[in-house]
C-alpha cells in the first residue's frame, strides 16, 4: 500500500480546502517545490497533485507550480484538475508527469477516458469524487448525477485498473476516512482504489492497510501531513509493512 501525501495548488500556493469548498481555504506554502521535495524526504514515493483552479474552470492555471515540483524531487508525480482533452493530457505528460487523473472529463466525455486509456495504458487513473455516492463535477461545486459504484463499474469496462476514491464531505476535515465505502466500490468493480478524503491519525491507515486485499492500494494524505496529525514517515512505513 502506497502514501501519498498530496499538493493542492491554487494561485500558485499549496492549499487545502474544507470539505472542497473554495471559500474555506487554508494555504499551507507559497513554494510547492519545497513542498514537493519535503515530502520526498520523509520517504514519499509517489506524490498527488491538484491543479484546483483547473478543476473548477477547465483550464490549467498553476503550470509554472507544476514545472517546479517536477524539477524539485525525483519520484513520480500524478496531476488532476482541469484535464479534459487529449492534448491536455499529452501536454501534461510530457513535461514529466507520470500519470493523468480524469474527473470531471471522465463523467462528460466517457469517450475520452478510452481513447487516453487505448494510448497511454495505466498512465491514466480516473478520480472519482463523491459526496453522498453520487458523483461530483467541475471542482465538486456540480452534481455528475451518476452513482459512483456503477461510473466505476463503467470505467473498469473502459480499461481502467486504478481510480481514486474521495468522499468529499470528509475531505479536508480530519474526520477520518470512509473506507467501507472505497471497499464497496473496489469489491463491485474490481478496480484497484487509493482512497482519499478526510485522513487523520495512523488509525486511518492501519483501517485501509487492513483492506489491502480488498483492492484498497493506497491513501492520499493532505492536511493531516500539513498539520503533523499524521506522522508521514511512520504512515510511509507502517503501509510498507503493516508493523
Amino acid at each position: 500500500m502506497m502514501i501519498f501525501p498530496a499538493i493542492d495548488l491554487r494561485g500558485g500556493h499549496c492549499v487545502r480546502l474544507y470539505k472542497g469548498d473554495f471559500s474555506k481555504e487554508e494555504i499551507f506554502s507559497d513554494h510547492p517545490g519545497e513542498m514537493a521535495k519535503k515530502w520526498e524526504g520523509m520517504g514519499a514515493e509517489f506524490l498527488h497533485v491538484v491543479d484546483l483552479d483547473g478543476a473548477r474552470g477547465g483550464q490549467s492555471e498553476n503550470l509554472p507550480a507544476i514545472r517546479e515540483i517536477l524539477s524539485s524531487v525525483q519520484i513520480p508525480i500524478e496531476l488532476g484538475g482541469g484535464i479534459r482533452t487529449m492534448e491536455q493530457i499529452e501536454s501534461i505528460l510530457s513535461l514529466g508527469v507520470r500519470r493523468v487523473i480524469l474527473g470531471s472529463a471522465a463523467v462528460e466525455s466517457p469517450e475520452l477516458v478510452q481513447e487516453a486509456v487505448e494510448k497511454y495504458g495505466e498512465r491514466v487513473v480516473v478520480g472519482i469524487d463523491a459526496r453522498d455516492g453520487i458523483v461530483a463535477v467541475k471542482g465538486w461545486e456540480e452534481s455528475g448525477g451518476i452513482d459512483a459504484v456503477e461510473f466505476a463499474k463503467k470505467m473498469a469496462a473502459f480499461g481502467i485498473r486504478t481510480v481514486i476514491h474521495t468522499d468529499i464531505s470528509r475531505d479536508g476535515t480530519l474526520s477520518g476516512v470512509n473506507a467501507d465505502a472505497s471497499v464497496a466500490l473496489a469489491k463491485a468493480s474490481g478496480l484497484s482504489v487509493v482512497v482519499s478524503g478526510g485522513v487523520s491519525s495512523m488509525e486511518d491507515i492501519k483501517t485501509v492497510k487492513m483492506h489491502e486485499k480488498d483492492g484498497l492500494v493506497g491513501v492520499i494524505a493532505g492536511k493531516a501531513i500539513y498539520t503533523g496529525a499524521l506522522d508521514l514517515k511512520a504512515a510511509i512505513a507502517f503501509a510498507g509493512t503493516g508493523d
